[in-house]
C-alpha cells in the first residue's frame, strides 16, 4: 500500500500554528499545483541527518514549498528556514500526483532524493523500495517506474537541468501573499 501525502500536511501534529496557500500553474516549465506551508509555531524542531551532517528541516517560521507536477512521477519540496534561505530540496518519487477535495496529493513510491545547498546529493530508501517489491506490495512495473524516475532526475541534477530547484524562490514569492 502506497502512502498518500497531502500538500497541506493537515495531519502533522508537530505544527501548532500554520499558514497555508496553494495555486495551480500551467507554464512552460511546470504544470500542476504548488503549495506553501508556513510552520509558524512547532512543538519542537525536526532535525535529520545526512552522513555526518545534522540539518534542521522544520522549526518556527520555516516554509515548505511543494510542487505537485501532474505530468511527472515526482514531487519536489523546497524547504526554507525562517530567514528564507534554502535548507534542502527533497524529491519524492511517486506513482502519481493528484487532487482530492481541492488539496494536492502524491502517492509516495519509496525512493527520495535530497539535494543540499552545498550540492551534495543523497538517494534515500532504496531498501524500502526493494522490500516493497520483494514482498509483493508493489509490482515490477511500479518498481521499474521508481528506478527510471530516479535515473532521469539524477541525470538532470548532474547536468544542472532540474528546473524545479531554480523555480522555488519565484514560486514561493507567488504564494507568500496568499498565506492564511
Amino acid at each position: 500500500m502506497l502512502k498518500r501525502k497531502y500538500g497541506n500536511r493537515a495531519d502533522w501534529k508537530r505544527i501548532e500554528q500554520r499558514k497555508y496557500a496553494q495555486t495551480y500553474l500551467h507554464t512552460k516549465e511546470f504544470q500542476g499545483y504548488i503549495t506553501l506551508l508556513n510552520t509558524v509555531k512547532v512543538k519542537e524542531p525536526l532535525i535529520t541527518q545526512y552522513g555526518d551532517r545534522d540539518v534542521c528541516i522544520v522549526d518556527n517560521g520555516y516554509m515548505w514549498l511543494q510542487h505537485f507536477h501532474l505530468e511527472k512521477n515526482h514531487s519536489v519540496t523546497s524547504m526554507f528556514d525562517a530567514n528564507g534561505e534554502i535548507v534542502q530540496w527533497y524529491i519524492d518519487i511517486c506513482l502519481e500526483n493528484g487532487v482530492e477535495d481541492g488539496v494536492p496529493w502524491m502517492d509516495d513510491l519509496y525512493l527520495d532524493i535530497v539535494v543540499l545547498p552545498s550540492g551534495e546529493i543523497f538517494l534515500l530508501d532504496e531498501d524500502d523500495l526493494e522490500q516493497a517489491y520483494k514482498s509483493g506490495t508493489i509490482s515490477k512495473e511500479k518498481y521499474d517506474l521508481a528506478l527510471n524516475e530516479v535515473k532521469e532526475i539524477m541525470s538532470q541534477l548532474d547536468n544542472d537541468e532540474f528546473r524545479l530547484m531554480t523555480l522555488g524562490q519565484e514560486h514561493k514569492r507567488m504564494l507568500e501573499n496568499e498565506l492564511k
